[in-house]
């Protein structure tokens, strides 16, 4: 693990463009601010761990959990169709 020592206003970068600024220090909290690119997730680690749970959770749906949800559309419902 990479430790580095930061002063508040100041910053440290991530490849090319995440840019991690220290935003605030107080007490034992610091509040950081992250810029990334949109496609890039960013997560507080317990909630990233969350989301990984509840995709291998989701995963192991087998296909007798699904009955009563209805079948897919094929295409998109027409608007003007008369019902």
């Amino acid at each position: 693990m990479l430790v580095l020592s930061r002063q508040r206003d100041e910053s440290i970068m991530i490849g090319d463009n995440i840019v991690i600024t220290i935003v605030d220090i107080r007490g034992d909290k610091v509040r950081l601010g992250i810029n990334a690119p949109t496609e890039i997730p960013v997560h507080r680690q317990e909630i990233y761990e969350a989301i990984q749970r509840e995709n291998v959770r989701a995963s192991r749906v087998e296909p007798k959990d699904t009955r009563g949800l209805g079948r897919p559309r094929t295409k998109p419902a027409d608007p003007h169709a008369e019902t």
